[in-house]
């Protein structure tokens, strides 16, 4: 039997966090500051919408725009303080100055966050090259998600290797889910289907107002019932 697809949104507060539950959301990725493409929120915003809802949400560790990690020290702390509030779910992704993986920071982080799963973002986008990052991450502790669109500018462009990305699943260096996600469309939706790809990440797509209007509840459902409740 085919297991369902997985709808990640992104949420900015309570409000944007209800209203995905209510349309269908299987899982929140919590963040501020979209402006800088999404940074790490309060935990006091973790407490509260652990909460208010009752789906799997993972918390954003990135405290400045780009993809360095900048201060380890600082994340690490962020890292404990986000548990400690609530948070056993997290995103997070560096790279150093030759775009490969900052295997030294994510080492860091991923021993604060023991026990916990958690994302690769989408610095792999970025990487010089990506099959290298996931080779030398695909044991990693927690690990079992990668949220790309394939290639930097968006899913239009990266379309074709997360289609040969979705049909290597299972192979060693691709056991993790691929979430797909970065200028996604309902009209890509079924080409990914097809590949095998069963993880869908959105964020404008969920708000018709745009970043400064709240998540609606039905433009998740219109993702939901195109999805359907099996990949």
């Amino acid at each position: 039997m085919s297991k369902r697809a997985v709808l990640e949104v992104i949420a900015l507060d309570v409000e944007d966090a209800v209203a995905a539950r209510a349309g269908g959301a299987d899982r929140l990725e919590l963040v501020t500051d979209m402006a800088a493409d999404g940074l790490t929120p309060s935990a006091a915003t973790v407490r509260a919408i652990r909460a208010a809802v009752d789906i799997d949400v993972r918390v954003m560790l990135r405290l400045a725009d780009g993809f360095a990690a900048g201060d380890v020290a600082r994340l690490v702390r962020v890292a404990g303080e986000l548990r400690e509030a609530g948070a056993d779910q997290f995103v997070l992704g560096f790279l150093d100055a030759d775009g490969d993986v900052d295997l030294a920071a994510v080492e860091r982080l991923a021993a604060v966050l023991e026990g916990c799963r958690w994302t690769f973002h989408r610095a792999i986008d970025r990487a010089a090259d990506r099959a290298a990052l996931r080779k030398r991450l695909a044991d990693f502790p927690g690990l079992d998600t990668y949220l790309t669109a394939g290639a930097a500018g968006g899913v239009d462009e990266g379309l074709p290797v997360l289609v040969a990305e979705g049909r290597r699943q299972g192979e060693p260096g691709y056991e993790q889910q691929l979430l797909v996600g970065g200028g996604l469309r309902l009209e890509h939706v079924p080409k990914l289907l097809d590949a095998g790809i069963d993880g869908f990440h959105i964020g404008g797509a969920a708000r018709p107002s745009g970043w400064d209007g709240p998540v609606s509840a039905d433009a998740v459902a219109r993702w939901r019932a195109v999805l359907g409740d099996a990949a």
